[in-house]
């Protein structure tokens, strides 16, 4: 039996919540708040005019782009800025101001870890496996749940800091493996033991490198990676879920290639966009990745 594909897209909006919010956006900017610091960050997407012009000029932070992709440098109203403390519910984690206009996190992954929250709450102590996993907050969301986790990422040092969000969370006694690795030699090892996880999340970049200097191209090595995982859920498997940032993907795209994966399992397919939506009456809303989860 093959899983049923919802027919219509979801979009998964996040909005603000005590450590984050979506103040204002528009003329290919968005303006938003991170604990107790205003950012404003590039965001093409943002046609619009912003509700208030000014605001932008009084930010703590500005990113100024130096290409078309990631790189650039970040200019502050006072003394430079480093890290500072963040929480999403039980998950304590640091921002950091980074190289490559991220802080560190992704908050429109919220709506994700809400709905992995629920998933792993229902089950009984669900082993997850969390693929790309970067700076942890998706980990350590499960392992706040109940799960036993196994968290993998190619960089060393994001690995590091996922670690020392466990310890901020009060969750490093929790089952939660910590593993540098290529997440395509990591899956395929796994399939030969024959292992077995009752959810895997998978937030790939479109292109990246492994630690030994392993290349990793979304559209070219997706595709063999997530037939892998799907071979790695246990028969009472839960959830399946992949996210994609990358401008030529789609949601539909991406749920017909989890369709094609978990051919025979049964369950269903929703998929979409995430989001984030601006504070107060009338938001607005920037769509900013793409997500097709399965689900049993």
């Amino acid at each position: 039996m093959s899983p049923r594909l919802n027919p219509s897209p979801e979009t998964l909006v996040t909005r603000g919540w005590a450590d984050y919010a979506l103040l204002d956006s528009g003329h290919g900017r968005k303006l938003e708040r991170y604990g107790r610091f205003t950012v404003v960050r590039p965001e093409p997407q943002c046609f619009w005019a912003p509700r208030d012009p000014g605001a932008f000029d009084r930010a703590d932070a500005v990113f100024d782009p130096t290409d078309e992709d990631e790189a650039g440098r970040w200019r502050f109203a006072g003394r430079p800025l480093d890290t500072f403390p963040l929480a999403w519910r039980e998950v304590r984690f640091t921002g950091r101001f980074t190289p490559f206009r991220h802080l560190a996190f992704f908050p429109e992954q919220a709506a994700n870890w809400e709905w992995l929250d629920a998933r792993v709450r229902s089950l009984q102590r669900p082993r997850v496996l969390n693929l790309f996993g970067y700076t942890g907050v998706a980990s350590l969301a499960c392992a706040a749940a109940g799960a036993e986790v196994t968290h993998v990422d190619a960089s060393k040092k994001s690995v590091g800091y996922a670690r020392e969000n466990a310890d901020l969370s009060g969750l490093a006694d929790r089952p939660v493996r910590w593993i540098v690795e290529d997440a395509r030699k990591y899956v395929a090892r796994e399939v030969r033991r024959g292992s077995k996880y009752h959810g895997i999340v998978l937030d790939p970049p479109k292109y990246g490198r492994g630690p030994t200097g392993e290349v990793w191209r979304l559209f070219e090595d997706l595709p063999g990676l997530l037939k892998d995982c799907a071979a790695l859920l246990a028969d009472d498997a839960s959830f399946l879920l992949l996210n994609a940032y990358a401008a030529r993907i789609s949601g539909l795209s991406l749920a017909h290639l989890m369709a094609e994966a978990t051919a025979g399992r049964g369950g269903t397919i929703d998929w979409g966009e995430l989001a984030l939506a601006e504070d107060g009456p009338q938001a607005r809303a920037i769509g900013l990745s793409f997500f097709a989860r399965w689900s049993a």
